[in-house]
């Protein structure tokens, strides 16, 4: 089992874009998401985006009008990011994301922490430093947003366990997910045909397991107001405020 950050410069950062189906229907499902949750535009307004990868997010908002300070520790997902963004306000940092207070130096309008970055945190001490950084750095009006998986209420059990992620004529990505009582382990298994021939690739790394009520109760005691709800893929999305 390798760290996150070992897992995505080596294995998926490789593949990310065509995992994701390619760039302009990630940006399609990015801007989707955005408009779920109303954002106004506001120009001048300042974002940040954790775990921004290839920033189907961030540049939706520096479209709206905000500064984007677009957080994440795999480089070549915010190289993509740099070559898309053109002329948007969008500025890419390679950092822990719980750094992100180090980058920004004034409050934030909007926090994101999305598709199941959270999971990815190392421990439950880190997910708590993020919550408190995050009810700390918002402004007035302020929202943290974040989208996670539920791993936690319905494991999968047997057969289930394996999803399939894409396939095409020349790739595969499988992953299979084996529960602990604190983690979840990803095995992301790629099999792609070079040569006429196939060869596997496999690369693991842990997720924890959050219960989306204690995410909203942790939330809540740093002084935000919650709302829970779902979001595509099956995720639970989280949107907090300040009083």
């Amino acid at each position: 089992m390798t760290a996150v950050f070992d897992h995505y410069e080596k294995h998926l950062g490789p593949v990310y874009l065509w995992m994701v189906g390619g760039f302009e229907d990630a940006l399609a499902r990015g801007a989707a998401e955005l408009d779920a949750l109303r954002l106004a535009q506001r120009v001048g307004g300042t974002a940040v985006d954790l775990g921004a990868g290839i920033g189907v997010h961030a540049l939706e908002l520096a479209k709206r009008g905000y500064s984007v300070t677009a957080v994440d520790t795999c480089q070549a997902l915010l190289d993509e990011l740099k070559l898309r963004a053109g002329a948007l306000p969008v500025y890419t940092v390679k950092a822990d994301l719980l750094a992100f207070p180090s980058y920004v130096a004034r409050p934030i309008d909007v926090l994101l922490c999305m598709g199941d970055t959270l999971t990815h945190l190392p421990d439950v001490p880190s997910v708590l430093a993020l919550f408190a950084a995050a009810a700390a750095a918002l402004s007035e009006d302020g929202v943290f947003l974040a989208t996670f998986r539920d791993y936690m209420t319905e494991p999968l059990r047997g057969a289930d366990r394996f999803i399939l992620v894409r396939a095409d004529e020349e790739r595969m990505l499988t992953c299979f997910l084996e529960y602990a009582d604190a983690t979840v382990t990803v095995y992301d298994v790629l099999h792609r045909r070079e040569g006429g021939h196939w060869h596997l690739r496999v690369s693991s790394y842990p997720k924890l397991r959050l219960a989306p009520q204690w995410v909203v109760e942790q939330l809540q005691a740093r002084g935000l107001v919650v709302e829970r709800g779902s979001a595509p893929g099956g995720m639970v999305r989280i949107v907090a405020r300040r009083r």
